[in-house]
């Protein structure tokens, strides 16, 4: 039997870690309470061994402790403070939540594990991908596969999402953020139930399927382990990520009043053993300040609602590897009011799509898990958020949406194709934003939550994704890769440097212009709702692209900017066409007309510069 041998520890490092064969633990007890270490058998509620935590082994609000020669693979442990059985904030894994849904009674029953056997990594690194080369899609690690449709063989699971590695990057994806993905409770304390909250199998009346709130922020979650080991199972996901080109991005939600050392060492602690590229944090009980100025993490992109840009650097400094990224709702908001038709949208609709600052890149999206999905946009006035048991006073109420006629799914043909229509055009002005364009998960396949705009409780098929296989969904896939594709193959996209609106090269126009009924004259009185906007191809060394767009209901005229001698406009693409609305490469036609195009209502238009061929 083994023979336990305690002795005063090291407080160098909160949480467990190893001093050669023996084991040091280190926990914070603040107002000199008392205090003990708990050891158990591998997965046994019953107490093997208590040890309190003696004056010698007290440091400050520290105290550590150090087990000689202790075999870990075989013990679990927890504290004792004040008589209450506490689990490590450090632990690097947890016992006992390894089935999604269960709620804890027992306080022996969550268990923190000790460190398991070494991982490896076969010569990975971090990707450190420039934000200008990045296209990210957002998802839910149970949600993107938990639904049947998906078929996952591990589904809900981090093995679940590595099994669709290869359809992330055939759509053209390089990074990819999960939500919570540490050990959050799902359930917890049990309420009554009532007339408008049904009790779910958690026993209480709803669930917290997204994860935030207060959690174990260093252990990866059990359940979503697909064979019982999620330290070993996210890290393959990691590592099979980075050897497809694809960051990741982890999103981690802190309370206010969150430690400032723990968050600090959770974000450390999570690059170093983990290999993650960045981290999404709110900017709300989080110093972003002290995560951006950080040495330890400076190749690590950091991604918040804001940045005190003017604490952080210098006045005139310019990072050479930018990794930090606003990420906010200001695109979203322009975006969906300038695509439905709203008056004096089109210069805020600008301005949001040429902006790309020099020192923190822009996360641009039009939809992401708090709010509708990008159908739902097109198909509902107003939130459905019933099944949530909250009367539908949760959620957003302004959404900034439309259901152009009809509430929810289309009844008539006229009205689904209008909606694909703008789905279409939903993605372009994302993808042909200079920041990076952001997918929420199964947007691209058409996925619908019904109108609820709030399904952080709901873990059923209306927040899972829904792997559709009609041919209209198959057919808007189709589109959103042909967009990704040309983006990446268009350097006038997605540039490291701002547009400046001037001809700053002397090449006889500038980088970025605006045009209306007539050539270099932009139009942007309040109700206009059409523009085109020229990226002259000699700032880039590519082919000249115009954009149009026209969010009328009626078809308007713009003038087409004179190209060099030699060349000619051709259509690239045209979101009027229902199928293939990219045309070919090489096959785009050219245009009869070289002076005016009539764009139609509810249309963006892709025109490139091409050479005229030789007789």
């Amino acid at each position: 039997m083994y023979e336990y041998r305690i002795k005063t520890g090291t407080p160098a490092k909160l949480g467990v870690t190893r001093n050669g064969k023996d084991i040091n633990f280190v926990v914070v007890v603040r107002d000199r309470k008392e205090c003990s270490l708990i050891l158990y058998r591998k997965g046994s509620e019953e107490i093997a061994a208590e040890f309190p935590f003696t004056e010698e082994m007290r440091f400050g609000d520290l105290c550590a402790m150090e087990v000689g020669n202790l075999p870990i693979k075989e013990y679990e442990y927890n504290y004792r403070i004040d008589g209450e059985i506490v689990q490590d904030p450090y632990a690097a894994r947890l016992a006992g939540r390894e089935t999604w849904g269960v709620r804890i009674e027992n306080p022996h029953a969550l268990r923190g594990a000790l460190p398991s056997d070494r991982f490896d990594w076969q010569g990975d690194r971090p990707l450190m991908l420039p934000y200008e080369e990045c296209v990210l899609y957002m998802t839910h690690v149970r949600g993107f596969t938990k639904d049947a449709s998906s078929g996952a063989r591990r589904p809900g699971t981090f093995a679940g999402v590595r099994e669709k590695i290869p359809y992330l990057k055939s759509l053209g994806i390089n990074m990819l953020e999960l939500m919570p993905v540490y050990e959050f409770a799902e359930c917890g304390k049990k309420k009554a139930a009532g007339k408008h909250r049904p009790v779910n199998r958690c026993g209480e009346d709803r669930i917290n399927y997204w994860g935030y709130g207060e959690a174990f922020y260093f252990a990866p979650k059990a359940s979503y382990s697909a064979k019982g080991d999620p330290v070993r199972e996210l890290k393959e996901l990691v590592r099979e990520l980075h050897k497809n080109g694809i960051e990741l991005i982890l999103e981690f939600y802190f309370p206010e009043r969150t430690s400032p050392y723990l968050i600090r060492d959770c974000i450390g602690y999570w690059a170093a053993e983990y290999h993650i590229d960045g981290v999404h944090v709110n900017a709300q009980g989080v110093s972003v300040e002290d995560l951006a100025m950080d040495p330890k993490l400076s190749g690590l992109k950091v991604m918040s609602e804001g940045f005190p840009l003017e604490r952080i650097y210098e006045p005139g400094y310019e990072p050479a590897y930018r990794r930090l990224a606003e990420y906010n709702d200001a695109f979203l908001e322009n975006a969906r009011q300038f695509l439905r038709g709203d008056e004096d949208m089109l210069g805020r609709m600008v301005w949001s799509m040429r902006r790309n600052p020099s020192r923190q890149a822009v996360i641009n999206y039009m939809a992401y898990h708090n709010g509708f999905t990008l159908l739902d946009a097109v198909s509902y006035d107003v939130k459905h958020n019933e099944a949530n048991g909250e009367e539908n006073r949760d959620g957003k109420s302004c959404n900034y949406s439309s259901n152009y006629g009809e509430e929810g799914p289309a009844s008539v043909r006229k009205l689904e194709r209008l909606r694909r229509r703008q789905l279409r055009n939903a993605f372009l002005l994302v993808l042909l934003s200079q920041g990076v364009p952001a997918i929420y998960g199964g947007d691209e396949m058409g996925n619908s939550q019904q109108g609820n705009n709030n399904v952080w409780c709901q873990d059923n098929a209306l927040s899972w994704v829904q792997w559709s296989r009609r041919k209209a969904d198959r057919d808007l896939r189709e589109f959103v890769k042909d967009a990704i594709r040309f983006r990446r193959e268009s350097p006038v996209f997605g540039r490291r440097e701002e547009y400046t609106m001037k001809d700053r090269l002397s090449k006889g126009m500038p980088d970025l212009s605006y045009h209306g009924r007539k050539a270099w004259f932009g139009e942007f009185e309040g109700y206009n709702r059409q523009v085109g906007i020229l990226y002259a191809g000699c700032y880039t060394g590519a082919e000249t692209c115009y954009v149009v767009y026209n969010m009328h209901t009626t078809a308007h005229e713009l003038a087409l900017p004179t190209l060099s001698a030699g060349e000619s406009w051709h259509v690239a693409a045209d979101t009027g066409r229902e199928t293939q609305a990219f045309y070919v490469k090489g096959g785009e036609p050219r245009l009869e007309d070289q002076k005016m195009i009539t764009v139609e209502p509810r249309t963006i238009m892709i025109l490139a510069g091409k050479k005229d061929e030789a007789d």
